[in-house]
């Protein structure tokens, strides 16, 4: 493993440095339990009780905070983003000698750059491009004319189909399938005739694609996903939908064909968005929001019902279920003090 020294570390984070600019680590560990040697951050006032009491050699924190610490410390104002790129540093693993294992199947019209890596089992189709630097590891499936960007890594049993392209320093994670057809059908009496989809999945740089996700060519257009997107685990993105640079999604996602989603937005688990919808730029959309119509401004939308008791929730339905009853009589309650008020002033 790697071993920074605190200065170093000061470095690479951009914080503060409190202490020993000499002392080193060589790993990671949360503040309640990593031991001399590594490092930990604060970023959660829930936290700060395990502060004092902490062994590690390194805090990561902010100026609030750095009075109390009993160590070393790197004061940032974003401790998190601090210890992001600190534990970047310090888990960095080695890349894999560069070429291709002798199980992989490689069509001899594709162009493997010598400086790539390609594991066991993969196959690499024709007039595919695997860029510098690339890690394709195992099992890993890329069909024709495909192009994965410098600098990007394929985990495992990753498949991108026909035509997917891939910007630099993209990561994708095991079991993600980039580019299957989207679900476009047309009703032919009582049975379903394919759309041909024929559009692609392109990726732009710094894109990271969780687990288990999937994301569908376009139908004629392609889907588009920009600079610095992340995915989450098991999102599923439709045919022809658009995602703007620097949007996050979380676990469970899904968004239905030709919807744009805009820039810098983020959407919490299970929200669902429909079809042929815009985000507007710096949407946020909360855990298990249903959107069924375009947001046109940035902020916070919400549409869930929080967990109640089940007896509170049997009565609330019940009375949910007598909501057009209850506007009838106000409306007419409405309209008879209306018609009394009219005679009174008549009178």
């Amino acid at each position: 493993m790697p071993e920074y020294s605190l200065a170093e570390l000061a470095e690479i984070t951009g914080a503060e440095l409190r202490g020993d600019p000499e002392c080193r680590v060589s790993a990671v560990g949360s503040l309640d339990e990593a031991q001399p040697g590594q490092l930990a951050f604060l970023a959660s006032k829930r936290f700060r009780p395990y502060l004092k009491q902490t062994r590690t050699s390194v805090v990561i924190l902010d100026a609030d905070a750095a009075d109390e610490c009993p160590t070393h410390a790197l004061v940032s104002d974003n401790p998190q983003l601090a210890y992001a790129l600190a534990a970047t540093a310090l888990t960095a693993k080695a890349p894999p000698e560069p070429g291709v294992h002798v199980t992989a199947v490689v069509d001899p019209s594709a162009r493997v750059d010598a400086s790539a890596y390609i594991g066991p089992h993969c196959v690499i189709g024709a007039g595919s491009v695997i860029g510098e630097g690339v890690e394709i590891g195992p099992n890993c499936v890329i069909g024709k004319d495909c192009e994965v960007g410098k600098g990007s890594r394929l985990v495992a049993s990753v498949t991108l189909c026909d035509g997917t392209r891939m910007g630099q320093r993209c990561l994708i994670h095991p079991g993600a399938v980039l580019g299957a057809d989207g679900f476009g059908l047309a009703r032919d009496g009582e049975r379903w005739v394919k759309i041909p989809q024929l559009g692609r999945v392109v990726l732009g740089d710094d894109v990271e694609v969780g687990a288990g996700t999937t994301i569908d060519r376009g139908a004629l257009k392609d889907t588009v996903l920009h600079d610095g997107v992340k995915l989450d685990n098991q999102i599923q993105i439709a045919h022809n939908v658009e995602v703007g640079a620097h949007t996050a999604m979380a676990a469970q996602v899904g968004i239905a064909g030709s919807t744009r989603i805009g820039a810098g937005c983020t959407l919490a688990g299970q929200a669902g968005i429909s079809g042929h919808l815009e985000l507007a730029d710096g949407v946020h959309v909360s855990g298990l929001t249903a959107v069924s119509r375009s947001l046109r401004k940035p902020g916070l939308y919400t549409s869930t019902v929080p967990a109640v008791p089940h007896e509170q929730w049997r009565r609330n339905f019940a009375r949910l279920k007598q909501l057009d009853d209850l506007f009838r009589r106000v409306k007419a309650l409405e309209k008879a003090l209306a018609e009394r008020h009219g005679d009174g002033e008549s009178s």
